[in-house]
Order: structure tokens, then sequence, then C-alpha cells
């Protein structure tokens, strides 16, 4: 007979048995001896543990990035919906006049940035409009002008010196660097130079427009003249000063009281083409209803500056400069221009010269100055218009 299993040896059986789950691993079984055991094999818990923790990691990463995704698609078709809904938006891309680089200048003392025989003050175009201006003597009256004030520089400019009234482009102010670069070589070639920030820029008060800017600009122009006497007073414009140089010499020609040369410095045909052409329109450039959503907001603002069209009205000598490795305004927009002017009835009796920059002297869009040519350029250019 087979004995019965006696109670006490079930016991101690089924004391020492370990439970064991659908792997066939022994749960809850301690190795004397062992330390830091946790009722379960070390080694699956570290595995399982660091397995987690880099899916975790994984996942939180990549929820991350997808979200950063969506929030860019999101950004990127929302402005163009901005931008039609607040034309505003559009019409301050275009000026930039908020834009005060370099921020930490005084425009009151130009001669911290050189130019210590410059003198600073104000006009008022109308009442609620002040702009700061700049008059930076010929290089050989340095000398004399130092201690002089507003008056005394007034004066001077009825000697026999020619004028140039420079309009700068969008964003930064008269006292910009390569600006003020400029303002030294024309100063070296015996000119006076005579800058300023239209309304809403740099220290001018006032709201940015395109007839605001205009407006500023002729009202400078009849200063000069009331003070320049015979001297010849040229108007040199530069990148969307060139917009604002034409609507002024366009203005002044059809009231009989032409400058004596006009100079556009990486000019464009209209503002319109000169956004399309734009290296931050690049993004939208192909975006379904581009010209809806991002050209006629700025046509809506009543921003135009259609250099194509003035230069039609425009009857004095034109000298346009354009670097070929200009990233901002494409020099076949220079070009073109050109190829408008030159044949335009307005221009048959006076001369009308391009002057391109090769590309491998990296001028782009505001280095011309630094040519070693320019000197000789302009002596030329307004030699031959002189004669004229």
């Amino acid at each position: 007979m087979r004995k019965r299993a006696e109670p006490g040896h079930r016991e101690h059986d089924s004391f020492g048995a370990a439970p064991l789950d659908r792997e066939c691993r022994l749960k809850n079984l301690r190795i004397p001896g062992s330390k830091g055991t946790k009722g379960h094999y070390p080694q699956d818990s570290d595995c399982d543990s660091k397995g987690m923790k880099r899916f975790s990691r994984r996942y939180g990463l990549w929820s991350r990035f997808r979200m950063f995704l969506i929030a860019l698609v999101g950004l990127y078709i929302a402005i163009p919906f901005l931008v039609k809904i607040c034309p505003a938006i559009q019409a301050q891309l275009v000026f930039l006049n908020l834009v005060r680089f370099p921020y930490f200048i005084d425009l009151k003392r130009p001669q911290d940035q050189g130019l210590n025989h410059t003198c600073n003050f104000y006009l008022q175009p109308e009442e609620d409009a002040s702009i700061g201006v700049w008059h930076t003597l010929p290089a050989v009256l340095w000398k004399e002008a130092q201690g002089k004030d507003q008056a005394w520089y007034e004066e001077v400019m009825s000697t026999n010196y020619p004028v140039v009234l420079y309009l700068h482009g969008n964003a930064g102010t008269r006292g910009g660097d390569h600006r003020v670069q400029l303002y030294k070589v024309l100063s070296s070639m015996g000119y006076h130079v005579i800058s300023f920030d239209y309304r809403g820029w740099g220290d001018s008060v006032g709201s940015p427009s395109e007839t605001g800017m205009t407006y500023d600009a002729l009202h400078v122009f009849d200063w000069i003249k009331a003070r320049s006497g015979d001297n010849p007073v040229y108007i040199w414009g530069h990148s969307l000063g060139t917009g604002v140089a034409t609507n002024l010499v366009r203005r002044l020609c059809e009231r009989e009281t032409p400058p004596d040369s006009l100079i556009l410095e990486s000019p464009f045909t209209n503002i319109r083409e000169e956004a399309k052409s734009h290296p931050f329109s690049v993004i939208y450039r192909y975006f379904p209803g581009f010209d809806w959503f991002f050209l006629d907001p700025i046509t809506a603002s009543g921003i135009k500056f259609a250099n194509d069209e003035n230069v039609k009205y425009i009857s004095c000598p034109l000298l346009i400069l354009h670097a070929e490795d200009d990233p901002v305004i494409p020099f076949h927009l220079g070009r073109k221009l050109y190829n408008i002017a030159a044949p335009a009835r307005s221009f048959r009796d006076f001369k009308v010269q391009f002057v391109p920059f090769h590309k491998d002297l990296g001028y782009r869009h505001k280095y011309i100055y630094r040519s070693p040519e320019l000197r000789q350029i302009l002596r030329d250019f307004f030699g031959s218009t002189e004669q004229q």
C-alpha cells in the first residue's frame, strides 16, 4: 500500500515552492546571500526599466518635435491671412522704420561717428512732423567748421561747392555705418552732403508713409535750394530711397525745378516686383494666392514707389549704380529700370548711364562706396552733365 502523504510534508513543499509567471520565471524568490533584491531577478528589472526609459525619452522627443512641426505649419499658414487682414503689417515690413540699428548712437552727435564737420538740426515739414537732418561739409572746410553753429553751416552752402541730398533706404537711421562711409567719400570729393531721417525713422517724429517720405524730401530740397545759390544740387537715392528719389524728382520736373542730376544706387522697378524678388519672400513665393495675400496689401497701404513709371517723366541726367551680387534688390531689376529709362522721351536730351559692379568685388547691397573707381565715375558723370 502507498502511504498517504503526511500533512507536514505538504506544508513544507508548499512553503518552498514559488509561483511561476507566464514565462515560467520564479516570482518572489529571494536568493540567500544576495543584496539589493526586490523579490525578482535584478537583471530583468534593470533591463525593463532601462528599456522603458529609452522608449519614454524617444516618445517624448518625437512628441515635442511633432508639436513643433504642427505649430510651424500653423504659423506658416496663418501669416498670409494676418497680412491680408492687417495691411499695416506689410507696410511695416516695407519700411522697417522701427529697426534703428545701430541702437546706441546719439544722432545729435554726428561727431561720434567720425563726422566732426557735420551739424545736426531739425526741420518741420508739417505741423505734426519733425525730421532730423545732418549737414556734412566738404572735407576741405573741416578746420573752419570747428565750433561753428548752424547759421554758419547754412551760410557756407552758398560757396562754390555742389550739394548732394542723400535719401536712405529702409531700416536704420542717417547714422548707419554704410551711410556714414558714403558721406565721407562724397565729402572728400568736395560736396556738401545733406542727409535726414524720414518721419518715423531715427529721432524724426511722425508716421511713415510713401506720401510723407516724399514730402519730407521735397521740404529738404527746397530748404537746400534756398541756401545753395547757383551751386549744383544732386539727388542720391539708395534702395527704398530710390523710390523716394524718383517720386521727388518727377514732382520737381513737373514744376520745372529739376535737380542737376539723379543718382540711383541699387534701385528696383516698383515695390511689387521688389517684394516678389526679395529673399524674404522665397518661402511664400509659390504659396497659392501670393499676390493677393502679400502684394495687394502693399498697394492697399498706398505704397507703390513706381520707379519704372516715374522715370518716364524725369528730365535730368540719370546715373544708376548696381552690384551684380546684390542679395536684397536683384541686379536684374536695376538693369530693367535702366532699359525703361534709356529710351524714354523725357531723357532724350540728358545722359542716362548704368554702371554695374562685378559680383567678385563683393559690394552686395550697400558697399558700393568701397569702390576705388567710384570717385572717378562720379567726376566723369557730373562733369559731362555740367557741360550739358
